[in-house]
């Protein structure tokens, strides 16, 4: 409803900040690069789909956010740039991070924004299911080959988790991470919400255990928006379920520009600059409940992680970030 749908009203500027974000060619994706782009930063769009994507770099060029007129978006806007990333293919993941290792002079803030909810079971070319890995899998891999660049380029970066309210509904089978026992659509898409809630609670613990600072992480919940996330749904949950989220959705008043604003809040907000490790609802801290507090659960899903990605979790960090990296060699 209306009186839910909270702004970012912070008018922080990003000039010569890079700004990484994954699944940016529609939707809150898309909405969170035009604000960024309006506030001068730089900012990739790593992304699958490169005809769709250069189509959504040109819209966000020509069109700016609600808040801003044309000319003034005009002078002030900062770049856009395309990698290609498919984060169905961990092969894919790395590549995308050994060109913005590469490429980019500094990397700022990270946004794992891309994923996908209600898929047909099924595996990646890696063999982990594929709503698991590309919600939470790929990006926990992108996230570790991109810290090295970002401790360069701190003071003042950011990880940003996009999640979903709906991991309340959640547990995770640590003997069955990839469901093939018990599969269910929404019980995966559920399991890889509360998955970036966990990540983000474990990294900011570890970031901290090794004496890393300038760089906090964050999970939030976007709202329900209307996207193409659901599109599934009808054929994996019951006929017509894409249809009736969207209707839902749509009863709840966020559209894309404004699911996204806490996505925005939590890059740029000054006065978030010094939190990390919490979870975020309508730009503000939202408290988590049931197995998201699970004391257990952090640690465990990082070494269930490391397995899957053939990696040790060792318990100094700064080699641990050695060895992930030599996986792009």
């Amino acid at each position: 409803m209306w009186c839910l749908n909270k702004m970012c009203t912070s008018e922080a500027r990003l000039d010569g900040k890079t700004v990484v974000i994954t699944g940016a060619s529609d939707g809150i994706g898309k909405e969170t690069a035009r604000d960024l782009y309006a506030r001068g930063a730089r900012v990739i769009l790593a992304c699958r789909d490169m005809e769709k994507t250069n189509k959504a770099v040109e819209d966000i060029k020509n069109k700016p956010p609600l808040r801003i007129n044309k000319d003034e978006y005009k002078k002030n806007a900062g770049e856009l740039a395309i990698y290609f990333l498919d984060l169905c293919s961990l092969k894919s993941v790395r590549d995308c991070a050994k060109n913005l290792l590469t490429n980019e002079a500094a990397i700022h803030v990270l946004i794992n924004n891309a994923g996908v909810a209600a898929y047909p079971y099924e595996k990646t070319e890696n063999g982990n299911e594929t709503t698991f890995q590309v919600n939470h899998l790929g990006h926990f891999l992108l996230t570790l080959l991109l810290l090295p660049k970002m401790q360069l380029s701190s003071p003042s970066c950011r990880i940003i988790n996009v999640s979903s309210i709906t991991y309340i509904f959640a547990d995770i089978d640590f003997d069955d991470i990839n469901l093939e026992r018990t599969y269910a659509s929404f019980k995966s898409y559920t399991q890889s919400k509360l998955a970036n809630i966990l990540f983000t609670k474990e990294l900011a613990r570890r970031l901290k255990g090794a004496n890393i600072h300038g760089i906090n992480v964050y999970s939030l919940h976007p709202g329900f928006i209307s996207t193409r996330v659901s599109r599934y749904a009808s054929s994996t949950i019951f006929p017509c379920a894409t249809l009736c989220y969207n209707m839902f959705a749509q009863l709840m008043y966020k559209n894309a520009e404004q699911g996204a604003q806490t996505t925005i809040y939590c890059a740029v907000d000054e006065e978030v600059a010094n939190e990390t490790g919490l979870y975020y609802s309508n730009c503000r801290v939202a408290t988590t409940y049931r197995k998201a507090n699970n004391h257990e659960y952090p640690e465990k899903l990082w070494n269930v992680s490391c397995r899957l990605l053939h990696l040790e979790p060792e318990e100094d960090f700064t080699t641990f970030l050695e060895t992930v990296s030599r996986q792009m060699l």
